[in-house]
């Protein structure tokens, strides 16, 4: 898995990443069970995790990147039912069939995915769900990327898809920008310049001020 990639981009990624639409947080939680035990494995800032706290679930909530994990715990203040783990996809540290429902919001293809696997069937209880979720846009590297790995990680998943349009703020568009793992820190020479380019392409595209971006959310769902 790997763990330095958003190192420095956590404040960011807080604020200007997409979540997740209802209809498809309504599909997660339509399958737990009563009292059920969840882990979001690549938690991130906690985008999906804290719509799964909000329902009263138990979850663990396993992030391997120090700045994530601290942005993660703001967003989850309110919550005692979180639990936030240091660990990787491939070792959550979580005890054996302990989860119910293991969910990866935007996050499978960063992982091992061979490895991930078998850390899936021994934390996951008999007959238990494992979950990857993806924001989707229309023409988008992502789209293919997705694919790739579920296809790879999953053998007859059951899928749903929902749209999850957004209208980005010059600042949180900014922000989404800015929280791409391959885009430069401020303290980089060409920082800059990616700033005017991207200032540029918004004044273009936006309309009263907001820009429009259609994207779509993709649910992968198999039982261990």
């Amino acid at each position: 898995m790997s763990i330095e990639n958003f190192t420095g981009k956590a404040e960011d990624y807080a604020k200007g990443r997409p979540g997740y639409p209802k209809e498809a947080i309504d599909t997660i939680v339509g399958l737990a069970p009563k009292g059920a035990v969840f882990a979001d494995v690549g938690a991130g800032t906690g985008k999906l995790t804290v719509k799964l706290a909000e329902h009263e679930y138990t979850v663990f909530a396993v992030e391997p990147n120090a700045d994530m994990r601290k942005q993660l715990a703001i967003t989850l203040t309110p919550f005692s039912n979180v639990k936030i783990i240091d660990g990787t996809a491939e070792t959550t540290t979580l005890p054996d069939h302990s989860v119910d429902i293991l969910t990866v919001a935007h996050a499978l293809h960063w992982f091992s995915l061979d490895a991930f696997r078998a850390e899936c069937c021994r934390v996951v209880k008999p007959g238990g769900l494992v979950m990857a979720i993806y924001n989707l846009t229309p023409g988008g590297g992502m789209i293919h990327l997705s694919k790739k790995t579920t296809d790879a990680f999953f053998t007859n998943p059951t899928t749903w898809e929902f749209p999850n349009p957004m209208e980005y703020t010059r600042e949180n568009w900014l922000a989404y920008i800015a929280s791409q793992e391959e885009y430069p820190l401020a303290t980089d020479p060409i920082y800059d310049a990616h700033i005017a380019a991207i200032n540029a392409a918004f004044d273009r595209d936006s309309v009263d001020g907001l820009l429009s971006c259609n994207r779509v959310t993709k649910i992968y769902c198999e039982r261990i």
